[in-house]
This record gives structure tokens, sequence and C-alpha cells, in this order.
């Protein structure tokens, strides 16, 4: 686009350089002849906006733990696509999600992370709804015209749980959370995921698109040895192999039975076990299984050049002074190779926005992974294209 003209803006307002841009990736090529998506997708604000209605919007999003929604009148609160969000176990037991926006005058209903509640009040004009959304007070509202509580209860949204996951859908799902995770449930039965308690968290800011953290994760092992030293101590790195089905992918490599005497920072002692196995879900979660041990990654965008990434650890055994010390030590090994993914998907956020780099080129032994996720991401974003210059 030259500087200083204005770029042109088809009828529903999307511009046409974006088009363009959507254009200059193929996905059908085979992969030993493709290229992946421009740099200009990881740092282009339109694009950015149509991943957050097309991608983020209408897609089935990991957002809490079953855990948080265990019991009836227990809730948690987050934010997605820019959307607020409340999860809420109603007094039948039944797991509900609403837009927490106050049908008056917009207001969050609810404003804390989580806890246990009997009823939604919101703290503006003191309106209040029951647990499964419906309005039951309306303080001085006596005399309005046309106005049925029925018709006002709070907007529902698509919600569902697999295992210890909780999953939310801002549009109109096509699948079920469990067929959109397939065959993740079916490959992990027998692994003792049901056996797996949560035990904490760390949460990361990067200076990095979110699509930049995906790619490396889904690189086939490939930067295991120059980036994770100590990881490529117990990765059997000749065996890696990576899957691919539905909306997902699994990198699955066996573990050393005598591991390298130079491993550092213990990983050795904190992930055992005959395999590793590295599940993806398109577009943004992933999780690691080891034996007895699961940590789970969930990538959210920020703006064009920054993200979100909460890390979550379970443990088959979480009491005792062992389990615990374990347990420290096995989110320190999390943690050390969180940061030297940091470090190097930032670094990459830098080098996108050279002017020497446009596109690059995938391994046809490695990286066929990450080729599916710009396949996915891409069919997705032209469909949102496609509807809007339907009007849809």
């Amino acid at each position: 686009m030259s500087i200083g003209v204005k770029p042109e803006v088809k009828g529903n307002g999307m511009r046409q350089d974006v088009r363009d841009m959507l254009l200059q990736f193929d996905p059908d090529r085979p992969l030993e002849r493709a290229a992946t998506i421009p740099n200009t997708w990881y740092s282009d604000l339109d694009i950015f906006e149509l991943e957050r209605r097309a991608v983020f919007g209408d897609t089935w999003q990991v957002v809490g733990r079953a855990d948080q929604v265990g019991e009836p009148g227990s809730f948690f609160t987050t934010e997605l696509s820019g959307e607020p969000i409340l999860v809420i176990r109603d007094d039948q037991g039944m797991l509900r999600a609403f837009y927490n926006v106050c049908r008056h005058r917009a207001a969050q209903v609810i404003n804390e992370p989580g806890g246990k509640i009997t009823k939604l009040r919101c703290r503006y004009h003191g309106w209040t709804y029951d647990l499964s959304g419906r309005l039951r007070g309306t303080p001085e509202f006596d005399g309005v015209a046309d106005f049925r509580r029925e018709d006002n209860g709070l907007m529902p949204i698509a919600v569902a749980e697999w295992g210890p996951l909780v999953g939310i859908h801002l549009g109109r799902p096509s699948t079920s959370l469990e067929e959109h995770f397939s065959p993740l449930p079916q490959r992990t039965t027998g692994l003792g995921l049901d056996r797996l308690r949560f035990a904490g968290r760390r949460d990361y800011r990067l200076a990095c698109n979110w699509k930049v953290f995906v790619d490396n994760y889904l690189d086939g092992g490939y930067h295991i040895n120059t980036v994770h030293p100590g990881l490529a101590g117990v990765i059997d790195y000749s065996q890696y192999r990576t899957e691919i089905a539905g909306q997902t992918s699994v990198q699955v490599s066996p573990l050393k039975s005598s591991p390298s005497q130079d491993t550092r920072g213990g990983f050795a002692q904190v992930r055992m076990g005959d395999a590793a196995y590295y599940w993806w879900v398109f577009p943004n979660f992933m999780m690691n299984l080891y034996q007895g041990v699961m940590d789970t990654n969930l990538v959210l965008p920020l703006g064009t050049d920054s993200c979100r990434v909460i890390m979550d650890f379970y443990f088959d055994q979480t009491e005792g002074p062992e389990a615990k010390q374990f347990i420290e030590q096995s989110v320190e090994v999390g943690h050390q190779i969180q940061l030297e993914d940091v470090g190097i998907c930032e670094e990459v956020q830098r080098g996108l926005g050279s002017r020497s780099f446009s596109t690059g080129r995938f391994s046809v032994k490695r990286e066929a992974a990450g080729y599916y996720f710009h396949q996915l991401l891409a069919r997705k974003l032209r469909q949102q294209a496609s509807r809007g210059e339907r009007g849809v």
C-alpha cells in the first residue's frame, strides 16, 4: 500500500489490502511446497480484529476448570474476545454461562473473579437475576410500558465441560466441545486424566502475537535441542512424531530410560513415564501429558504484538510433603521451559517486523502441525470474510 494513500474499503468495512493479505496464503498447497502465513498477519490490526470475530468468537474456547464450578452457586468470571463472561452452576446443578452484562445499563453483574453466590445482583442499580439467569428484581421500575421480565434475562452462552476443563462458544456451535476436542478424549482414555487435580497456575505476558506462541509449540520438537537443553535430556528426539486429526494435533515422544547426565533443573525427576504427549486443539489450547503430570497452556490475544499465556498444573498426587515437593519442583521445571519459549517467541516477533522477512518454509519432517494450524486459521478467516461480502 502506498504511503499517504487511503486504502480502499469494501461495503462491509473490510479494507481491500486485508482481502489481499488473506489471498497471499494458499492453504491447499502440499506441505513440501507450502509457505507460512505472511508476516503481516502477525501485525495488522484488521487481521487481529478478524481473528477475534472469526476465531475466538466462533470456536470452542477453554475458559476455566470444572472444579471452579463444582457445586451449586459456584461461579467464575472471565473475558473472551472482549466479552465479559460469567460461568455458574445453578441451583439444580446445571452448568450455565452468560454474558456478564446487566440488561438495564450494561454494567457487569458480577465483579468478583470467583466464589459462591445465591443470586446475581448488579451493583449499579440493583437488578437481580437467579442462578439460571432469569430476571427477578427491577427496583423502582413500575410503570414502564412494553417491558417483560421474562424477556430480559441474562443472555446465555453455549457452555460444556470435558474432564477438568470448561469451554464456551460465543457463536452457534455446530459440534459439541468433546467433538471439537476429538480425538483427544478417546486417545487419552486410560492415561489417568480423571485422577489429576489442579495444583497451581503461572500467568505470563508475552511481547508477541498469539500465533507466534502456537507456531513455536507446533514445530514438531524442532526447537527442543537448541532452546530447551534440559527437556532435550529426557526426550528421545529421534523417535519424536506428530499426528494430525480433526481440529487437533499431538506430538508424541518416548522418554529416555536413562536421561542424559547433563539434564538441567531436575527434568528427569519430574518428567517421567514411557512417553510425553503434547496435544494442541485449534486455535489456542495446549495440553502436555506425562506420567501423573499434566500442564496446560491457554494463549489469549491481547494485541497484535502481545498475548497472555495461562499455564495450569495438574498432578495425580497432591497430598503429603513428598507430593508437595514434587509439585514445587515440577512447576519450576515447567516455568523454566516457559521462560525459554518466551525468549524465542519475543525474538521471532521482532524478526517478523523486519523488511527482510515475509514468509518462511516448513520442515516436511517436523512442521506438519504448524502448517495445519495455518490452514485451519486461513480457512476460518476466509469464511468470515466471505460472510461479510454476502452481508451475513
